[in-house]
């Protein structure tokens, strides 16, 4: 068997993680990339370990960092996160090295490792401001709570200019290169938006207090748990998830349904009319041909939002009800919907996409726009007349 290598990110720091090819669903977003579970082996006095990986990769992990050292020589393993995707490797790891103090944030982590594999660890809780002196280095750890676990805590080296950022500016991304400039800016700024909009998003206001609790740092490199290394894009990235967190969307417009006999879908194409008509950019996104978890991707940076359903047994598809659940747990901000479909003998189904907008606290400047039976040139006039009606007073104002 070919021995699996370690990679240097900087003079004696090194990449150790686990490299995952197929996985293609993460929680319910689809990762068509893959993902790597990233681990940092830092030589020092005290030679340390950052984050560790999912359980099924230890023996990956392990390897690579037999190519470096033997790993009993270990003195700190660093938890930044309690997820099992980050530690899962945790007791393969903590046996291999005996001597090892496991470093976790205080209490979350604390509770939250010791719930998954028991308290019999040698744990070193530590809280944010905290540092750890390895040798040449000193280590710092800033807690980022709600990015996006309670425990989550990111650790910095000032000597290497590294932030060890765990979970933040990560991408569900399989590569055999390791840094942006390697693969491109636009794929992994593509899937850093894609991994920001499908777990990050909820926590908008936590971000923004993790970049201001990072602002005094200097740092030429991010060094994630997912994906790819930042060295030539940082600054890029990080004026990217400041946008994000702000919750500011673009004038850009979506337009998602499903349909059964085509009603529901002619109403979407003549909404979709409608915004390009004003000018406003928009996309179309047929729920049957594309997953939640990409279009969730654009309503990251969309102010409109139209969602469209006919009635099926007294209620909308299961397939837009399953969108507007997925998207509702997201919690955009800020947002415009406007709910529309067709019905034959009952208004339920876009009734009910109407009720899922308003939990989600979108304006709904056009009320429930329907449309009984079959479409007809007329009645869709009346849409495309209708959304134009309510929106351009909204964009004349944003402009």
């Amino acid at each position: 068997m070919a021995m699996l290598r370690a990679a240097e990110v900087k003079p004696d720091v090194w990449w150790v993680g686990g490299i995952d090819w197929n996985e293609r669903n993460f929680h319910g977003y689809t990762t068509e990339r893959g993902s790597t579970y990233n681990a940092y082996l830092i030589l020092d006095e005290k030679t340390t370990l950052v984050d560790t990986c999912k359980g099924e990769f230890a023996q990956e992990m392990m390897e690579r960092i037999r190519t470096i050292i033997d790993p009993a020589e270990i003195s700190y393993i660093i938890a930044n996160h309690v997820e099992m995707d980050h530690s899962g490797a945790l007791p393969v790891v903590a046996k291999a090295c005996p001597n090892a103090q496991i470093v976790c944030s205080g209490p979350q982590g604390l509770r939250g490792l010791s719930a998954h594999y028991g308290e019999n660890f040698n744990f070193l809780p530590v809280k944010s401001g905290d540092t750890l002196s390895i040798g040449k280095r000193t280590l710092q750890f800033v807690h980022t709570p709600m990015v996006h676990w309670p425990d989550n805590m990111v650790t910095y080296s000032a000597y290497d200019k590294v932030l060890f950022s765990n979970d933040a500016f990560g991408q569900h991304f399989a590569s055999s290169k390791r840094f942006d400039d390697e693969v491109g800016l636009p794929e992994v700024m593509a899937q850093a938006k894609k991994y920001y909009a499908n777990i990050v998003m909820p926590y908008g206001k936590n971000v923004r207090a993790a970049l201001d609790g990072l602002a005094g740092l200097e740092f030429d490199m991010i060094a994630p748990s997912h994906g790819v290394i930042w060295r030539s894009h940082v600054k890029d990235v990080l004026e990217k998830y400041a946008l994000w967190c702000s919750g500011e969307a673009e004038e850009y417009a979506l337009v998602i349904y499903d349909s059964m006999w085509h009603t529901t879908e002619a109403m979407a194409r003549a909404i979709t009319e409608a915004f390009m008509e004003m000018g406003i950019p928009a996309r179309l996104f047929d729920l049957k041909a594309n997953h939640m978890s990409d279009i969730m991707t654009e309503v990251l940076s969309a102010r409109y939002v139209a969602v469209g359903s006919p009635t099926l047994n007294k209620q909308m598809m299961p397939t837009v009800a399953a969108f507007l659940c997925y998207m509702k747990g997201l919690a955009p901000e800020g947002r415009v919907g406007i709910p529309f479909g067709s019905y034959g003998w009952m208004q339920a189904g876009p009734k009910d996409v109407a009720t899922a907008l308003e939990a989600c606290k979108f304006q709904l400047p056009c009320g429930v726009i329907t449309h009984q039976w079959v479409e007809t040139p007329e009645g869709l006039d009346a849409v495309r007349d209708a959304v134009m009606a309510a929106i351009g007073p909204l964009h004349d104002e944003a402009r």
